[in-house]
């Protein structure tokens, strides 16, 4: 099975989903544009009125257990570099795609297990239908006379994907500073996975951030689907673990050729000790927060692409303010050199937000354990 791109999910408590999902419609869809919706295949809407979906979603959802939605959102991170008439909602520079809503009540996924084995859905989902679309390998901007390098051609990738997978999922998340979600992520990966194998999180209260090892944890030790666990008290999740044996430990492998596994830590790095979650939960947050910037600094494989990577984009920023300069070209980033480049030396963004929550990232095909790790093993908790 293929990866599926970038899905996104969101925990909320269950009489809040469907408003969950209003308020991410309201915050993703181009206004003025159709979007349909359906709680089952019989009775579905396509409309221009998010008030008009909701409101049947909200009659056929308590019979259902399920809802969907799918609209067209604009990705904003082509945007910023957009020539000034290339920037109208009309515009193919406004690079847009459709994205699909789902989401669940808590007796959905007992219902479905009856029919045989699946993946855990929800409580909220949701999803590229185009993964392609999604993550626009070909990247036009002003590359100028200097020398062409697929480091640099990454880096550049990067920088323009992360300004996407961060906006979509605080669209997702934290569309309207309700609080309603509490912890949310994104994975390439089919279903949500352990947090610290995602390749981002969201956390509505950043003193919460332990519960990303926690809520791994549970999963894999008790293998639960981190659907039904990811936002329960931090309290619960401490008093799992705890529960568990002196000395357990769950499996946590670092990708191959990953600036973990290359530290060579051994066993440490590939998994994930009872004693390490108790210490981490145990932790002042300010200080996880701060050992997760610092483990968020750039390697110097990254920092030597960095300077050609500015310019580069710098150019381009000048040429979009004032609509006159160098030439641009497509440059196609669907390589195996840059996803080989970016699974070595995996970017990290830390973002703390303004609302109080916070936000981990790195790239869709890299995962949050180095970052983990690198972060624990400064603080002496990995054991």
């Amino acid at each position: 099975m293929s990866d599926p791109g970038p899905r996104f999910f969101a925990w909320c408590d269950e009489l809040s989903r469907v408003d969950a999902l209003e308020a991410a419609l309201a915050a993703l869809a181009r206004p003025g544009r159709f979007l349909d919706a359906w709680a089952n295949f019989d009775v579905r809407c396509s409309t221009k009125s998010i008030e008009a979906a909701i409101a049947m979603i909200r009659v056929q959802y308590p019979c259902t257990g399920t809802a969907h939605a799918t609209c067209s959102t604009i990705l904003p991170g082509a945007q910023r570099l957009a020539l000034p008439d290339q920037r109208g909602p009309d515009s193919p520079a406004m690079r847009s795609i459709l994205v699909d809503l789902q989401c669940f009540t808590e007796a959905y996924e007992p219902r479905w297990a009856l029919r045989g084995p699946h993946e855990p859905r929800g409580p909220l989902e949701m999803y590229p239908e185009n993964c392609m679309h999604f993550f626009g390998f070909i990247i036009e901007l002003a590359w100028g006379r200097g020398p062409r390098s697929f480091e640099v051609e990454a880096e550049l990738a990067w920088h323009i994907l992360q300004i996407d997978l961060e906006d979509l999922l605080l669209r997702f998340c934290e569309p309207d500073g309700s609080g309603r979600v509490r912890t949310g992520a994104c994975t390439n990966a089919w279903a949500w996975h352990a947090p610290v194998t995602t390749c981002a999180t969201y956390n509505a209260d950043a003193r919460e951030i332990a519960r990303d090892l926690a809520v791994s944890w549970v999963h894999l030790h008790d293998q639960d689907s981190v659907s039904r666990i990811a936002g329960i008290p931090l309290s619960m999740l401490h008093a799992r673990v705890d529960a568990a044996p002196r000395g357990a430990r769950v499996a946590i492998a670092p990708p191959r050729g990953s600036r973990v596994a290359r530290k060579g830590v051994g066993a440490r790095a590939r998994s994930l000790s009872r004693e390490t979650v108790l210490k981490a939960l145990a932790a002042p947050p300010s200080a996880l927060l701060d050992a997760l910037e610092a483990a968020a600094v750039p390697d110097d494989a990254w920092r030597a692409a960095a300077p050609r990577a500015a310019e580069i984009l710098e150019r381009t920023r000048r040429l979009a303010e004032i609509g006159d300069g160098p030439p641009t070209w497509p440059v196609d980033t669907d390589k195996h050199r840059h996803f080989r480049f970016l699974k070595k030396h995996p970017p990290f963004l830390v973002r703390r937000l303004a609302s109080g929550g916070v936000v981990l990232a790195t790239h869709p095909f890299c995962s949050l354990w180095p970052l983990w790790a690198d972060a624990l093993d400064a603080l002496g908790l990995m054991g």
